[in-house]
């Protein structure tokens, strides 16, 4: 291939833009702040239906009737079930590391579950087999997660409670108390919300693994390893952190200024698809204004501080809200620690990785890019 049909293969840094593979799974469209699960809006998904609901749509393609959303729950109840094997590894791997690498012991867990319990490869299986592997591990990666952190902090993991539904039984796992219906609800719609969201760096991963025909497993912990970065999945923390460096609203465009300067990012703000407020971040914001507080009343302020800041020092980007910042203020309500956050992002992400691997399986042909070489011409003769 000469270098002019080279040249024209040439994509833009980071894929923007560039349409890698055909989806049914749901679409992101930026400039007029929307998103929408198979022919849904996400955010009316968020408000008016369970979780369990939502991933029955992701995972089998319509929402369910009462009785198929049953069906559902009893699978997943029964996938949350953790293997004497793992449960017997679980308080060594929770030692492990510092509290913000909950992620990395994740993927430890998930990738013994998966040798455990023999996730066969995608390739040559049936949609039946592949969803079930997916089913097993929406319902176990919560368990997981929170026994995790439990055994970290010296404490026996809980069960799922199939009965407190997906959210409630998830804040129960971790804390231990019995949530109240305001938190449910709250994190109810920030699960649901964050399901899934278009063509993100880990379901492109784990949409990778899956067209080498590689198992399940596989697949998710490639997606774990990719949310991991703070550039993806670990900012809710870091973006209440800053609330709390700021401390009160009047400090907030000197905080700006001095990160831009620094050329230091500002967490919580900008989105590489959105040029409008991030929907999530609406939707979750009109949540804490509901559940109220000092800390609420500071976030609301300080973002209009930063959004100010933002404009006046970098003219002509589009800088606005995204789902982390009012995430963080949901999940610091409701008790979830902030080492937490991002597993707990995860936990729901997880929906929406499964659905992509689902859909992956179909489609035999291998993810196989090129690279443009820039090194040193070759070939080179070898050294004496």
């Amino acid at each position: 291939m000469d270098q002019t049909q080279n040249s024209a293969l040439i994509a833009p840094p980071g894929l923007k833009g560039v349409v890698v593979a055909d989806t049914t799974t749901g679409d992101v469209r930026g400039r007029e702040g929307f998103y929408h699960f198979r022919e849904y809006s996400a955010v009316d998904l968020a408000r008016t239906r369970t979780f369990e609901d939502v991933c029955h749509l992701m995972l089998e393609g319509f929402l369910p009737s009462p009785q198929q959303s049953a069906d559902l729950q009893d699978r997943l109840a029964e996938a949350a079930v953790l293997p004497k094997s793992l449960l017997d590894v679980l308080p060594q791997i929770a030692r492990s590391g510092p509290d913000r690498a909950a992620l990395a012991r994740l993927r430890t867990a998930v990738s013994h579950l998966g040798a455990v319990e023999g996730f066969g490869p995608t390739y040559g299986a049936g949609a039946d087999q592949v969803r079930s592997d997916v089913v097993r591990l929406v319902g176990a990666v919560p368990v997981i997660q929170a026994a995790l952190h439990r055994l970290r902090q010296g404490e026996q993991p809980l069960p799922a409670r199939a009965e407190l539904g997906a959210a409630g039984s998830w804040l129960w796992m971790l804390t231990g108390s019995e949530p109240t219906p305001e938190q449910t609800r709250a994190i109810t719609a920030y699960l649901t919300s964050t399901i899934d969201h278009g063509f993100s760096a880990s379901t492109f991963a784990a949409r990778v693994v899956t067209s080498s025909g590689a198992d399940v497993a596989s697949a998710v912990c490639a997606a774990i390893g990719t949310f991991a970065g703070p550039l993806h999945g670990g900012a809710p923390d870091r973006a209440l952190d800053s609330l709390d460096e700021i401390g009160s609203a009047d400090r907030a465009r000197d905080w700006v200024r001095e990160k831009v300067a620094g050329g230091e990012r500002i967490m919580g703000f900008g989105h590489a698809v959105y040029t409008v407020m991030d929907p999530r971040a609406a939707m979750l914001r009109e949540i804490a204004q509901e559940m109220g507080g000092e800390l609420v009343d500071l976030a609301v302020t300080v973002e209009q501080e930063v959004i100010a800041a933002l404009a006046e020092l970098k003219p002509g980007r589009e800088l606005h809200t995204n789902v982390e910042y009012y995430a963080g203020v949901v999940m610091e309500l409701c008790g979830i620690p902030r080492e937490m956050f991002t597993p707990t992002f995860a936990t729901a992400r997880v929906v929406g990785w499964g659905a992509h691997i689902l859909e992956q399986a179909q489609d035999t042909k291998i993810f196989r890019p090129a690279a443009r070489y820039v090194g040193p011409e070759a070939p080179a003769p070898l050294p004496a």
